[in-house]
């Protein structure tokens, strides 16, 4: 009984950490979208008011792509090196998006921006590894730093 509990509460925490990341990659590429889609309201058509509807659908597309990129495309955004396989899912869900964004016409279905557009999302993408990739550099260098600390603290047995 005692280990069945120890496999559930590891089952839930291993879902609970992937949906708090999917929750964290739909508010940060939704901010992302939201920006690229004022800046082209605002140059394009010269409008200070973003489409709720248009809103309404970047974020359910950022959280349904969420969940594409934790449980098909093995997060690749978060991986240790940018190989041939991070890169093909950085360009197959930029395609994705700005497939999307032509069909609800948050462009206006003009080719330049939607050109720009997954220039933009390849770029968010490349970022974002390269986030990723720092963090964890820091976060390892921390570790090793918190880890001498201890062993200087420790006494050794007699």
């Amino acid at each position: 009984m005692k280990k069945r509990n120890e496999s559930m509460k590891k089952s839930f925490r291993k879902i609970l950490l992937a949906e708090v990341g999917i929750e964290f990659k739909a508010c940060l590429y939704f901010f992302a979208i939201l920006f690229f889609y004022c800046m082209y309201r605002i140059i394009a058509q010269g409008s200070f008011q973003a489409d709720m509807i248009v809103m309404s659908e970047i974020i359910l597309t950022t959280y349904v792509m969420g969940y594409i990129q934790v449980y098909l495309l093995k997060n690749f955004e978060e991986s240790d090196h940018m190989g041939a396989f991070e890169l093909l899912a950085a360009m197959g869900c930029s395609l994705f998006y700005v497939g999307l964004s032509y069909l609800m016409s948050w462009f206006d279905r003009a080719w330049l921006p939607e050109l720009l557009f997954f220039g933009y999302m390849m770029l968010c993408y490349i970022s974002i590894f390269c986030i990723y990739y720092v963090r964890r550099h820091w976060d390892t260098e921390e570790l090793n730093l918190e880890l001498e600390a201890f062993k200087k603290t420790r006494k050794p047995k007699e």
